[in-house]
């Protein structure tokens, strides 16, 4: 495996606000988005945007690509098997290992190829059984931090628009109440005396040191010496929670708002999961959107074209008045500035108003002469609507 050692630490699915599911779409549109939000040329003197850009960027590079994106869930599934560089400094191998002869340690992961991934046979078989003391999967360590946890909700369009509160129910493993997440009856914990609180066991085999999570403990360092009855010492219980969750404005179809911590909790006080909320918006009946700018098309009459007029149109808080100059073609779009979709920072997109002339099916007798006197009118001062279109044509 061809795993950067950096990748321990890093956590590019949390860096973009997408689960480890998404899709290489999801991904480059959370990566865009981003990248619009933080980028150097929109937060100058914003240290705090620059990380962030920066961390999308670096997300993005990996997750993008098929081959690196594979590596690293390979990578990070094995570190949380119980895996990682240890003490003693390897990578690839659960628990790690290194060379004891000489001065310098040295990575054999791509000695041995692919053996720190899973399957039957190979060395990944061979040194598991080794850092495991013979046993199976069973034994591996326990995990760091609760569950992800993935929810839908459907929002109509106005409330996907300007941002919402709504109620959640969620089923999962929650902190145990009796012994508040700790696992044990009075809330403490003792050192384990098998690793000496570091969380790993090493023993030397040959040329080699070996360094695996300490089975006693989890590799968490700290033993329960008496377990809570209610939860039998694991700090969680599985029940049913309400929260509420903020969904910001301007969420889109089919994006995924990521709620850090509120997921399932984690094995005695272990910090919780991440809580992925996928968004789906229903289509309104007046509204579109293009970007963070609101569309809306408006019916108009000949006569408020041709004359202009001032005509009141619908935003999502209170209506506007919009001037239509004299003489606006039909299906001309009017912009109204700043009451599109808001954004960050205060701003807003803009109104996109489409006219589109409305024609009677019924006219009274007096409309009906008016509109012969105009249009008899307007064959005298030599108006010809179709002059120039499809070539030489005639008014007939």
């Amino acid at each position: 495996m061809s795993a950067k050692p950096e990748w321990a630490d890093k956590d590019y699915y949390a860096d973009l606000g997408v689960s480890s599911s998404a899709s290489t779409s999801e991904i480059k549109h959370a990566y865009r988005k981003l990248a619009r939000e933080n980028h150097p040329d929109a937060n100058p003197d914003n240290p705090e945007a620059l990380e962030k850009f920066k961390k999308a960027a670096e997300a993005y590079d990996v997750l993008s690509d098929e081959n690196e994106r594979k590596e690293y869930d390979d990578f990070k599934a094995m570190l949380r098997r119980g895996g990682g560089f240890g003490r003693a400094g390897g990578a690839g191998f659960p628990g790690g290992f290194r060379q004891t002869h000489g001065a310098q340690d040295f990575d054999l992961s791509d000695l041995f190829g692919n053996a720190g991934q899973t399957g039957s046979g190979g060395f990944g078989d061979i040194f598991s059984g080794v850092f495991n003391r013979g046993g199976g999967a069973g034994h591996a360590a326990r995990p760091t931090r609760g569950a992800d946890v993935e929810t839908e909700i459907t929002l109509e369009f106005r409330e996907a628009a300007k941002g919402s509160t709504i109620p959640l129910q969620l089923s999962g493993e929650a902190p145990c109440t009796t012994c508040h997440g700790s696992g044990s009856k009075t809330g403490h914990t003792t050192t384990c005396t098998q690793c000496n609180g570091t969380g790993f066991s090493s023993e030397n085999r040959g040329s080699f040191g070996f360094s695996a999570p300490c089975q006693n403990c989890g590799s968490t360092g700290q033993t329960v010496t008496d377990p809570c009855q209610t939860c039998n010492g694991t700090g969680t219980v599985h029940r049913t929670r309400s929260i509420t969750v903020r969904i910001p404005a301007g969420v889109i179809d089919g994006q995924k708002v990521r709620l850090a911590g509120q997921g399932e909790a984690g094995p005695n006080g272990t910090p919780a999961g991440d809580l992925f909320v996928s968004v789906h918006v229903k289509p309104d009946a007046v509204f579109s959107r293009k970007g963070d700018d609101l569309e809306i098309t408006v019916p108009v009459s000949f006569a408020e074209l041709a004359l202009g007029d001032t005509i009141t149109v619908p935003t999502l808080d209170s209506p506007v008045r919009v001037k239509v100059p004299a003489g606006t073609p039909d299906g001309r779009t009017l912009r109204v500035r700043n009451r599109g979709i808001p954004t960050r920072g205060g701003k807003a997109g803009d109104l996109l108003v489409t006219v589109q002339v409305k024609v009677p099916s019924n006219l009274d007798a007096a409309a009906s002469s008016a509109l012969r006197s105009y249009a008899q009118a307007e064959k005298d001062s030599g108006f010809n609507p179709r002059a120039g279109w499809a070539g030489d044509t005639t008014r007939n």
